[in-house]
């Protein structure tokens, strides 16, 4: 699935998708869409870019990291440029 079809490893940004509150056909309904990144132009989805963020709730949410638990919110979050070393393949220009 490409949720984050702008995301750069190395551009020092959080890219985020944010899905409101839908019922669960519909959400089926967009699953094709999300493959191929073209989810980000339906009503009902946010994306944007950010160096760091906070994240509040009126009750506190479980916040999970690459699928693992990490904390609790408040939150914030931050890109630490360089932190992470990444081996890729080298990109293909046809």
């Amino acid at each position: 699935m490409n949720i984050a079809p702008r995301a750069e490893l190395d551009d020092g940004l959080l890219d985020v998708c944010f899905v409101s509150r839908m019922n669960k056909l519909k959400l089926l309904c967009w699953v094709p869409s999300i493959f191929f990144g073209r989810h980000l132009r339906l009503k009902g989805v946010e994306y944007f870019q950010a160096k760091q963020l906070e994240i509040e709730a009126t009750l506190p949410l479980d916040v999970y990291a690459d699928g693992e638990y990490a904390c609790r919110t408040p939150v914030q979050i931050r890109v630490i440029p360089k932190a992470l070393r990444v081996i890729v393949p080298p990109r293909i220009s046809l």
